[in-house]
């Protein structure tokens, strides 16, 4: 296979197809996607466009591929990944550190498009199957309420510019703006809810956490379409997931301080704003465990995390047993 080959796989009077790969790897780009095969030697090159997508689709299904990996690479990635969904290819986007973390163990130093597509593909024939299989309606939702977060982005910038603009007439268009953003987020955000309601498990899903004291609209989207395996994963799992989870830094006599990282980061934030409310005035258990925390010296960060942490348990919890918020049992 020579390196540039747009969306075939075979160069003409190759006979190079006898060994079977089930796992192909994709690298990403704004315009190509490099494509590789686990255990084999070729790799080819298309457009990342429509036309270079299904083209990708007719080669894997050519050559039995029935797993895909592909590197999350800031949205360029969705396209390409969201079409093959749909074709029936079980598709894993995976994380830069993930692949990151394998070249180093195969100590592989060298890195071109061609040779990040075969260590793509090397590291997804070693990753398990996802217990919980991504859901294309919620994907599809995660885009708009980007937006939105995109949307109160600009309007927390304004409110800044807003603070040293001192002539009355260039106040006069930053607040308009404001307000002209304000209304979009508004419709935006009536625009998901109407999304989600049209399929009732998404619906029922969206009800069982607003009827947690504390959780708004605003959060209870994000906590719809950022975790698809709401209710259907571990509290731990749950709390991993949005990066909310503490983890140990122990070694020998050291004796490090617990921290959060990683996980969802749009989804933790979410969570954030809505635990300071939620722990001072909405929810009464969370009353009490934000007072009991720093009753014992833990600092108002922490223990503001750690409320966030407790609401995506109460979320997670409600949609596991299906039924609505009950006080008394979630303060037990």
């Amino acid at each position: 296979m020579v390196a540039g080959t747009h969306g075939s796989l075979n160069k003409a009077g190759s006979t190079k197809m006898t060994q079977i790969s089930t796992t192909a790897g994709i690298d990403t780009s704004k315009a190509k996607l490099d494509v590789a095969l686990h255990g084999r030697a070729e790799h080819w090159q298309i457009d990342n466009t429509s036309v270079g997508w299904r083209r990708l689709a007719a080669d894997l299904s050519r050559v039995g591929v029935t797993r895909v990996g592909i590197e999350a690479s800031g949205g360029y990635e969705s396209g390409v990944v969201g079409y093959l969904r749909d074709k029936g290819f079980i598709v894993l986007v995976l994380q830069p550190i993930q692949v990151k973390a394998y070249a180093r163990v195969h100590l592989r130093r060298a890195k071109n498009d061609r040779l990040d597509a075969a260590l793509i593909a090397d590291c997804t024939a070693t990753i398990d199957q996802p217990r919980i299989e991504p859901d294309n309606r919620l994907a599809k939702l995660a885009q708009h309420l980007t937006f939105v977060e995109q949307i109160e982005e600009d309007i927390a910038r304004f409110k800044v510019r807003l603070e040293h603009v001192g002539d009355p007439r260039l106040r006069r268009m930053v607040m308009a703006d404001i307000t002209r953003l304000k209304t979009r987020r508004s419709a935006e955000l009536s625009r998901i809810v109407t999304a989600l309601r049209t399929h009732d498990d998404l619906a029922r899903r969206l009800d069982l956490v607003l009827s947690i004291p504390g959780l708004g609209q605003r959060t209870a989207i994000a906590l719809i379409v950022r975790m698809p395996e709401l209710g259907r994963v571990s509290r731990e799992e749950a709390a991993a997931l949005a990066g909310l989870a503490p983890y140990d830094d122990d070694s020998g006599k050291h004796k490090g301080q617990r921290h959060i990282a990683g996980g969802r980061g749009r989804l933790r934030r979410s969570l954030f704003a809505a635990a300071l409310p939620a722990a001072f005035r909405w929810n009464k258990p969370l009353i009490g465990f934000y007072a009991r925390l720093t009753a014992r010296g833990k600092a108002h960060n922490a223990a503001l995390i750690a409320c966030a942490r407790k609401l995506l348990i109460y979320a997670n919890t409600v949609v596991a047993r299906g039924t609505p918020w009950i006080e008394k049992a979630a303060a037990a």
